[in-house]
């Protein structure tokens, strides 16, 4: 289906019916094939839709990726589909909305990206509009979990309020709390054409605010200090305060409210606030107008339902490895002042102070013995999945110490240190000093699969607003907690797909400090805030386990005690309804998906008979039905590699024969084979495909080919006796 504006296509939907458990699939391959072969249509069009009538997921043209497929979800709709497509998104006015104000070109280190909003996204950027409307209202708290995309919701929020005729004269301005950060919004900003003013001193702040300037300022809260009160009156005024569970504390903030009375603060955040008296007054600056603390909250469960982000596997490293618990407690986790730490700063602080800790963490001993275990781990787990990594160390000392371990065990080249740089730096340190140029183009080849460096070693730079979807493991050997531990392992929460299609299904941490020993000592919230936000390796140890054995009782007794070929015939006699085989093609993948997570461990070792029969049973139902088969495409990699090791060579078939196509030949075939089915399907694949391949050119082809399934279908199992 094409929607169109004035007979402009503006939204191509591609429909498939629900009884195709491969639909969207197959729907997002044909988008793709719109892309190759009709680039004008495309050209034109802004928005595609996939629906197989359960769901409805939509995404921008030119970004055909599954990551960058989202699910429309809108809770007056529900999921009635009739609803969920009508009202919210085919709706004049919402497509209209969406193709004017939430399709948004950014640029990251000089890569061109095209993106749509989430829904989320759309829904907290107009309540924002709707709260600085509000004449009775002039606070809110906007979390949006890690990862899903904060920064392009202030940036459209300030965008509507600037363009809205609810304002006659509005000014924003965009608030941070460092020089750094300040520079990364209005990159920001210019990535995605909107025109800021950034605000280079505390006069320049201020003559901006006292004039009746129209527009966007971004600037520090810094450059509050010392600001006089009443500077700007007025409710056209709208502050967004980015990181907003750390920036307007103290007399800062305070400077802040007296400057702007009249103003609409509203913070964001992607945390939820902690439980420390620094939270609670997080939620008294700006949740007092909301009865649940928040303007609008999307959580870490709900970004992870919604595939927006993937969820979070850690393990312990083994115990001679991790730090002395006692120590950790007593110079780390027991110290109020390391309680709701906000920012990395403030976390080198506390740790500069812990001399036991920090020496422990840096004997060489130790960090060479670690070293050789995130080789080891690297190279088994990660590698083979084609992911990357992270070694976060606690200073810039030990990212040099493990740089220099590390490559006894892997290439130089598979590893980078990115570290700031100082003048009063000894050698060692020097020697790992990079421009900016350098570190540009470090992040840009480490978010390629292909380019390298394949890890990245870092204790302070790249932990917050580094984004590599490829980021697939964490080496974590710094103590961290609260806030700046749900950043830092946040950098692999992102999803990823790779050219084959296969995609990250969850983001793996190794934990050599001991954080997660006692995971409620490191992240001081509430409960259902983080709620699945990381689990450890034992959850999909037992998940694969319950799966596994079920699999097993269902159907690993087909063919039991008959011949390789009277097995196979057992095999695809037993699979020959569709649902049976969208029962086993659904039960597969969750098996797959975690075998993935656990490969390589010892706790796999009793069950990989059975996990390498299922895999077999697979193959045969590949081979058989070719891409009508209701089974992925192709195994994930570590499953690959394991049927590959253990797959036998076939005798090579005699393909000169010719055979008459028609229902008596396909019969006589099956019976002159002694009853051999693998072989009549095998041969009515061979048909399958070539009419798939010619049956454009040729229609005479394709019926062939259905009516050849047909014949098998209704004849050959017959004259077979089944």
């Amino acid at each position: 289906m094409v929607f169109a504006v004035n007979g402009i296509p503006v939204l191509i939907v591609e429909a498939k019916s629900v009884k195709k458990p491969d639909g969207i699939a197959e729907a997002i391959d044909q988008i793709r094939r719109y892309h190759r072969e009709a680039p004008e249509l495309m050209a034109q069009a802004q928005l595609h839709a996939l629906t197989h009538l359960v769901k409805f997921y939509y995404g921008a043209t030119w970004a055909t990726s599954r990551k960058n497929l989202y699910d429309w979800r809108e809770e007056s709709a529900g999921q009635v589909f009739e609803a969920l497509v009508k009202a919210p998104f085919v709706d004049r006015e919402r497509v209209l909305r969406v193709l004017t104000d939430y399709v948004v070109f950014t640029r990251t280190d000089d890569e061109l990206a095209k993106v749509v909003l989430r829904p989320n996204q759309m829904r907290a950027s107009e309540k924002v509009v709707a709260r600085a409307a509000d004449p009775a209202k002039t606070r809110g708290l906007v979390w949006h979990t890690q990862g899903s995309g904060k920064t392009f919701t202030m940036i459209k929020a300030a965008q509507q309020v600037l363009q809205s005729d609810r304002f006659q004269r509005p000014l924003v301005v965009m608030l941070v709390d460092r020089n750094d950060l300040e520079t990364q919004l209005f990159q920001n900003l210019e990535a995605v054409g909107a025109r800021a003013t950034v605000a280079d001193s505390k006069e320049h702040l201020q003559k901006l605010l006292a004039t009746t300037a129209t527009g966007l300022v971004v600037t520090t809260i810094q450059k509050f200090h010392g600001m006089p009160a009443n500077v700007r009156l007025g409710k056209d005024v709208v502050v967004l305060v980015d990181e907003a569970h750390r920036t307007t504390g103290g007399d800062l903030g305070i400077f802040l409210l007296a400057a702007l009375p009249g103003a609409t603060f509203v913070g964001f955040t992607g945390t939820p606030v902690d439980r420390t008296m620094h939270g609670k007054g997080t939620f008294k600056v700006f949740g007092k107008d909301d009865k649940e603390g928040y303007l609008d909250k999307y959580s870490i469960r709900e970004s992870i339902a919604d595939g927006t982000t993937v969820p979070l596997h850690y393990r312990l490293a083994p115990n001679d490895m991790r730090v002395d618990r006692e120590t950790l407690e007593r110079e780390f986790l027991s110290l109020a002042e390391a309680q709701g730490v906000t920012d990395i700063a403030a976390l080198n602080r506390v740790l500069e102070k812990a001399v036991v800790l920090r020496n422990m963490l840096k004997n060489p001993y130790r960090i060479a013995g670690i070293a050789e275990h995130i080789a080891r781990d690297f190279k088994e787990r990660v590698e083979p999945l084609g992911y990357k990594a992270f070694v976060v160390a606690v200073d810039r000392e030990a990212c040099v110490f493990y740089k220099t371990a590390l490559d006894w065990h892997l290439p130089p080249e598979w590893s980078a240190v990115v570290i700031s740089g100082s003048n009063n730096d000894e050698a060692h340190l020097k020697e790992h000093h990079i421009d900016e140029a350098r570190e540009k183009k470090l992040r840009k080849e480490f978010r390629k699969p292909d380019g390298l460096p394949k890890i990245l070693i870092v204790t302070e730079k790249l932990l917050t607003g580094f984004d590599a979807p490829v980021l697939y493991a964490l080496y974590l050997d710094k103590p961290m907690r609260d806030h700046v531990l749900l950043q830092a392992i946040a950098r692999v929460n992102r999803p990823y797909e790779d050219a084959a299609g296969r995609a990250k299904k969850t983001g793996y941490v190794v934990d050599y400090v001991g954080i997660f020993e006692k995971l409620e000592r490191a992240l001081a919230f509430d409960s259902a805030d983080v709620s699945g936000v990381i689990d450890g390796v034992e959850e999909p140890q037992v998940d694969f386990e319950k799966r596994l054995v079920a699999m097993r009782d269902a159907y690993l007794g087909i063919g039991k005690g008959l011949s390789s070929d009277k097995a196979v015939e057992a095999v695809l006699e037993f699979f020959r309804e569709e649902d049976t085989r969208k029962a086993f093609a659904k039960a597969w993948e969750a098996l797959e998906d975690l075998y993935e997570i656990l490969s390589p461990d010892a706790f796999l070792r009793p069950y990989m008979n059975d996990y390498e029969a299922l895999a077999s049973i697979v193959q045969v139902l590949r081979s058989m039905y070719g891409s009508n088969v209701v089974i992925d495409r192709s195994f994930r990699r570590k499953t690959e590699a394991l049927v590959r090791e253990h797959t036998v060579g076939e005798q090579p078939r005699d393909d000169a024969k010719t055979y008459t196509l028609d229902a008596k030949g396909l019969a006589d075939r099956a019976l002159r084979e002694n009853g051999d089915a693998p072989k009549v399907w095998d041969l009515v694949r061979r048909i399958r495909d070539d009419a798939e391949k010619e049956g454009t050119s040729n229609p005479v082809l394709r019926s062939i080919g259905e009516r050849a399934e047909q014949v098998v279908k209704e004849r050959i199992f017959k004259v077979l006796g089944r």
